[in-house]
């Protein structure tokens, strides 16, 4: 089996499970948490199945559709549904690269606890003139996070775009999102608070907006960000400047959100490989 679409709406997932078994595919429902993941059973027939996904992607609430369910009723011999465990769910969606900034930012955040955030940042924070060749400090700001709920936010919003990112186009593409954003939402904040700041939102925000729009112009991709969710985000940035927040990154975000829009921007209009 192979996963061709995230929703977090199940009606339209149940929609789009009954109008593909009127086309002949048996999809697979697992349900993770909040998340709804369709998964193709005959993966022969992918490419014929991605391109009904981008369909729907499109427009979700076509009356084809919804006229399927009424058709085929609970589609029971097409459904399946299954349940992961929470922490089993979270190792099969969390690549290497995924898991690994995870267990980074908790360490150096376990470290901040035991030795101070000082003392921390003399050794990880973005270079002052006299540092600038301490090449890891380019981008170190982004493991430290201090306070643990800036921790838990930032690593779970990592982990549900990285995640998607990693599993549909690779380490590689995560890695370079992640190393560059680092860099420029860094460079962004120094500009505007100095060199003492730390956190992963940044990255996280460029993830965001990488993840949202590729998704928009390349549904394809299957990456999938509620709308609603990058609405919230962008309240809260706004929010951010308008309260003139001094613990609040905004720059960082800023500079992130934007560098993921260019980058997705960038990678959706480069020419397609032919498949072999």
């Amino acid at each position: 089996m192979v996963r061709i679409l995230n929703l977090n709406n199940p009606r339209l997932a149940q929609a789009f499970v009954d109008y593909m078994a009127t086309q002949g595919f048996t999809l697979t429902i697992k349900l993770e948490s909040q998340e709804v993941q369709l998964w193709l059973e005959d993966e022969s027939r992918l490419e014929e199945a991605e391109k009904q996904v981008a369909l729907f992607v499109r427009d979700p609430l076509h009356p084809r559709y919804q006229e399927a369910s009424w058709k085929t009723g609970k589609a029971q011999p097409h459904l399946k549904m299954s349940h992961t465990p929470f922490l089993k769910s979270l190792r099969s969606r969390a690549g290497p690269l995924t898991i690994g900034m995870i267990v980074l930012c908790l360490a150096v955040f376990i470290l901040q606890q035991m030795v101070g955030d000082e003392l921390v940042m003399s050794w990880l924070a973005w270079p002052d003139s006299s540092r600038v060749f301490q090449v890891w400090r380019w981008f170190t700001p982004a493991l430290m996070n201090f306070s643990f709920v800036a921790l838990l936010i930032n690593l779970a919003w990592w982990w549900y775009l990285a995640s998607q990112i990693e599993m549909h186009l690779g380490s590689g593409k995560l890695f370079t999102v992640t190393l560059i954003s680092a860099l420029i939402s860094g460079w962004g904040q120094s500009m505007v608070s100095g060199v003492w700041f730390g956190g992963l939102s940044g990255v996280v925000y460029a993830l965001m907006g990488y993840a949202w729009l590729t998704g928009q112009l390349k549904p394809e991709s299957r990456l999938y960000v509620p709308g609603g969710l990058l609405v919230i985000s962008l309240i809260f940035m706004f929010i951010g400047y308008a309260t003139g927040g001094a613990a609040v990154a905004n720059a960082a975000h800023a500079f992130g959100l934007g560098l993921g829009l260019v980058m997705a921007f960038v990678d959706t209009r480069s020419p397609r490989k032919k498949r072999k």
